[in-house]
């Protein structure tokens, strides 16, 4: 199933990626391969203008071992390369080795990956440093939006709903817009 449409939508709305890479055998090798979707996500959020980036490495309980160091490191260097290649800057780029499914990393830093001492970016407006992916959301840094400017407001969607008339959808990428 391709989910490129949904995809390109949800992401030219963004102000923050998080690529989701699975740790599994064969999982990350699919995604990474040349018509892989984590080389294909990677490049749209570039090419979309989503300047900040978070890797997850998920699936860590299922990785050979489980929660692997060496299939961490091993998946941070591929990814890292990769999008070097692309534009991103590896070192404004939080890696996190979670498990969704387990909760690992996710809100609170795991036990079971006691070799991870967290994530450190750094980047011209500022570092920063985490342990959960929680933390690395929380240190995404808001784009500035030229509030002094013209009104710009790129549409995205128009919904037309009885009884309410038409909706677009849409961000304010410029000035400012208020009821009334």
């Amino acid at each position: 199933r391709d989910f490129i449409k949904n995809m390109i939508t949800g992401t030219s709305q963004a102000d923050c990626a998080v690529l989701i890479v699975a740790a599994g055998t064969g999982e990350f090798e699919a995604g990474i391969s040349k018509n892989g979707q984590t080389r294909e996500h990677a490049l749209l959020a570039f090419t979309l203008g989503v300047k900040q980036l978070i890797v997850g490495v998920n699936k860590m309980d299922s990785s050979e071992p489980p929660y692997s160091e060496a299939r961490y490191e091993e998946i941070k260097k591929e990814v890292s390369s990769y999008i070097k290649k692309i534009g991103y800057n590896p070192a404004a780029v939080a890696f996190v080795p979670i498990s969704g499914w387990h909760g690992d990393n996710m809100l609170e830093p795991s036990t079971n990956m006691p070799w991870f001492k967290g994530w450190k970016i750094e980047r011209k407006d500022g570092n920063a440093e985490g342990k959960t992916l929680i933390d690395a959301l929380d240190a995404i840094l808001p784009p500035s939006r030229p509030t002094e400017k013209p009104l710009r407001l790129p549409l995205q969607d128009v919904y037309k709903i009885g009884g309410i008339g038409t909706v677009p959808v849409g961000r304010v990428e410029t000035g400012v817009l208020k009821p009334g």
